[in-house]
């Protein structure tokens, strides 16, 4: 392991140690998601080639993060969402990031960030799986649209996909409101109440339908060893999993334990500069 991926997990950790503390001490509930669950069950902190942290919130304890610290920092640390008035901030959910730190990702517009936490709001998606399925689907339509446009040229991507930013981008930015089409994906996110909702999602979430779960799976969050630390995941982690990953015990190939992520710069030592 490099020493940029050694500084980058402790950079990670610290962060994940300080958002755990917040919550407890304010109330708000979360829980680990997706991989950094997967890594919680399986190895008892991050996956080893693993180099982010995503973790879901009820839509209520997610506008309530929102509210305590969103927009401003928090001694090193903000939160920065959909509600953003910055031009080139164009995610669909909520990043904490370290504003000691720099970072860059490959976007269409490069968008200046500290080293981040992808923290997601979970939404009610229907009373029938049918039902979820549907209403995932005409949102995930939207989502696709706006990440094509938004999202920069990759080396070793598929061709179609390069191609297919190509040509998202033939209708130019001051033509097409890419703002507003972020803000009518928020809004409808949010029609269905996570609280009352048998089927709920992560619908900002990069599993398309496999996203879709249950109230009673997701439950109340549970606390996992993680690395030196403890965080709470999902409570029925089994079940979640299986549903995201299959047979989650089985470890993927070795030519595939690879970061998925497309970083343009990072850099430690240097405040980013909001």
């Amino acid at each position: 392991m490099s020493n940029d991926s050694i500084r980058l997990k402790q950079t990670l950790l610290q962060m994940l140690s300080w958002f755990h503390s917040f919550c407890e001490e304010n109330g708000l509930r979360y829980f680990a998601v997706g991989g950094t669950l997967l890594g919680a069950v399986r190895h008892k902190g991050l996956i080893p080639w693993d180099d982010d942290i995503d973790l879901g919130m009820p839509r209520n304890d997610y506008e309530r993060l929102e509210q305590l610290i969103g927009n401003r920092k928090n001694g090193r640390y903000y939160f920065e969402t959909t509600n953003s008035e910055r031009k080139g901030y164009f995610y669909t959910y909520g990043k904490l990031f370290d504003t000691e730190t720099t970072l860059i990702e490959n976007l269409r517009d490069k968008l200046l960030l500290g080293i981040n936490i992808d923290i997601f709001p979970f939404d009610g998606v229907g009373e029938t799986k049918e039902e979820a399925v549907e209403y995932l689907t005409s949102i995930k339509k939207k989502q696709n649209l706006l990440a094509t446009r938004t999202s920069g040229f990759r080396k070793g991507r598929a061709f179609y996909k390069n191609a297919a930013v190509a040509i998202a981008r033939i209708i130019p930015s001051f033509m097409f409101d890419d703002k507003k089409l972020l803000h009518k994906i928020n809004d409808m996110c949010k029609e269905k109440d996570f609280e009352t909702s048998k089927f709920v999602a992560n619908i900002n979430g990069n599993w398309g339908l496999k996203e879709i779960t249950t109230r009673e799976i997701v439950g109340t969050p549970q606390l996992y060893d993680f690395e030196d630390i403890k965080i709470y995941g999902i409570e029925d982690y089994d079940a979640y999993l299986k549903g995201v990953y299959g047979d989650w015990t089985k470890l993927p190939p070795e030519e595939k334990r690879v970061s998925q992520h497309d970083y343009v710069y990072v850099d430690f030592d240097t405040p980013c500069k909001l």
